[in-house]
């Protein structure tokens, strides 16, 4: 996909439009390259093999992908509702999901805290993501926060004779605003990660471009396409074939048909190389190919202060 870097280099946003068919991908490859903000942050390497539903499942509903030797199980939490009684808030789910996640890893990379602020200081991460925090948007924002917050995690590996389990909440504890229903209000003012969690994190992070989450912030399978490349290319020693029956296993369950999955799968890979420089992959009828890519991860070093 370096080719479209180098086409719109060469001939600008429309003379790349009027090669390139797929103008959304032409649009993400521009706001890649023409950003100038600085990277921010990492992300747990286990999204990178796993990943939360794309859309909204049943709010009783718990959420399981099986991928390779992980699953992941992701439990909707519950909280008291109008009636005195508890009610399920349902699983995270969709980009907002994933970009709240984001920051919220990022942030405790940058801090080296397991303490993160939220409120203004992730309304205003979002807004540099090109998210306006109004009406619809904030909504989701603030329900998929409360979702993250009261959700419970379970990531399992089994490998060889091994069979590991991490069974945890990603978030110890959440200090709640006062009215957080209202429409400028995130919902929450500060939480407390996880031990387990912020340990495994601070172990082996994923490097993430701030330019590159932001012309995709908007797709959630794009995001995640993203995650697994700048994990798995820089790490790779030597080209790798992954069939597609193992790619639809982690990135389209819900998909009945393999057909279906492909074309959208290959949509979606088109905008994440779009904003993967020197990334070195290849769709074939028999499945993905991976090629050793060290320099199409450069993140931008985060802000120290």
């Amino acid at each position: 996909m370096g080719s479209i870097h180098q086409l719109i280099l060469e001939k600008g946003k429309t003379g790349a439009l009027r090669e390139v068919l797929d103008r959304r991908v032409v649009e993400a490859a521009v706001t890649y390259l023409s950003a100038r903000e600085p990277g921010i942050g990492f992300a747990f390497e286990g999204w990178a093999q796993t990943a939360l539903p794309h859309r909204r499942l049943p709010d009783e509903a718990a959420w399981q992908i099986r991928s390779g030797d992980a699953t992941l199980t992701v439990e909707p939490g519950r909280r008291r509702g109008a009636s005195g009684r508890l009610e399920f808030v349902g699983v995270p789910y969709g980009s907002r999901a994933r970009l709240i996640i984001l920051y919220i890893q990022s942030e405790a990379l940058r801090t080296r805290s397991r303490e993160i602020a939220l409120g203004n200081s992730l309304r205003a991460w979002m807004t540099r993501l090109g998210i306006p925090l109004g009406g619809k948007s904030m909504h989701d924002v603030r329900e998929q926060t409360e979702r993250i917050l009261r959700c419970r995690v379970t990531f399992e590996l089994a490998r060889q004779r091994c069979h590991g389990l991490i069974h945890q909440h990603i978030v110890d504890e959440a200090m709640f605003e006062r009215g957080g229903s209202r429409s400028g209000s995130i919902g929450a003012d500060r939480i407390l990660l996880c031990q387990s969690f912020f340990a495994r994190l601070m172990r082996a992070p994923i490097p993430i471009e701030a330019s590159a989450v932001r012309a995709i912030a908007n797709n959630s399978m794009a995001i995640d396409i993203y995650i697994w490349l700048a994990h798995y290319l820089p790490r790779l020693t030597g080209d790798r074939l992954l069939t597609w029956r193992a790619v639809q296993d982690q990135f389209g369950t819900r998909f009945a048909r393999r057909d279906h999955f492909r074309a959208r799968f290959s949509d979606n890979l088109r905008l994440a190389l779009a904003v993967l420089r020197e990334a070195d992959v290849e769709s074939r009828a028999e499945g993905i190919l991976l090629r050793p890519s060290a320099k199409c991860s450069q993140a931008i070093p985060m802000e120290t202060a």
